[in-house]
């Protein structure tokens, strides 16, 4: 049973400037919540209840909105003369939330390497990105990694295309397709299962987990990848952000 998630939330989110001037990306909404209750709430789904947040630009704003947890969480009644809150209904979850600051500049691999003592000696845990939605199934992609043995899982996705396909016969379009999914391309789509001995293969602050991480796991086959055919999308700009309001609004895949 693996139920602690690694979240990497500290990044500045320099394509998406319209937010993130005010907010860290994992906070910007998606509907009523931020992003990165969306995650862990899905991740919870399947059991997962303890958390450490890779925080560091504007890492308290993500602190402040988990020290007010319940209050968001629940109904409440404010005294504006007095300044009491007082909880008119109490939904509290079961969860463990670590909040730690891995500095503004420190790469994705550093920062993972920063919260080494909060992750037992073998054990496996997961591993994930703040911006990004899929409905893949957590449950399978843990015994892909237990099948194979090696220290890290990464989850491919099918790379979806920015443009509409044309095909056409010398001027007549025999074929049109809107964004349509790259068969053979699989890219790297976060939600990941690492062992212990990933902090092995993790050198400084500024080891790039994407790069030079994976690099060496592969180099040492050391490196599982389970391939899902679902749901995915990451938000890296406001058109991003806005295609998954539509989808809240209508029937989310990542809600359970």
């Amino acid at each position: 049973m693996i139920n602690k998630l690694v979240i990497l939330a500290g990044g500045r989110g320099t394509r998406f400037l319209e937010e993130t001037n005010l907010i860290p990306k994992p906070m910007i909404n998606i509907g009523p919540f931020p992003i990165i209750l969306h995650i862990m709430k899905y991740y919870n789904y399947y059991g997962i209840n303890e958390f450490i947040v890779c925080g560091g630009y504007k890492v308290d704003i993500i602190k402040n909105f988990f020290v007010n947890f319940n209050n968001f969480l629940s109904d409440i009644e404010i005294d504006t003369f007095s300044n009491e809150i007082k909880l008119l209904s109490k939904k509290k979850l079961n969860w463990n939330i670590k909040i730690i600051d891995t500095g503004s500049k420190t790469m994705t691999g550093g920062r993972l390497k920063r919260i080494k003592k909060y992750i037992n000696e073998n054990e496996n845990f997961h591993f994930t990105y703040g911006d990004g939605l899929s409905n893949i199934n957590i449950n399978n992609l843990i015994k892909s990694h237990n099948k194979s043995k090696k220290i890290a899982t990464v989850t491919s996705v099918l790379l979806q295309s920015k443009y509409g396909v044309i095909k056409s016969n010398k001027n007549n379009v025999i074929n049109f397709r809107e964004k349509p999914s790259e068969k053979n391309n699989f890219i790297n789509g976060g939600y990941f299962v690492l062992n212990y001995k990933i902090f092995d293969y993790i050198k400084n602050n500024q080891s790039i987990f994407e790069e030079s991480v994976i690099q060496k796991l592969v180099k040492s086959n050391q490196l599982n990848t389970y391939k899902h055919l679902g749901f995915w999308k990451s938000m890296d700009s406001l058109k991003d952000k806005l295609d998954l309001e539509d989808i809240w609004k209508k029937n989310p895949p990542w809600v359970l």
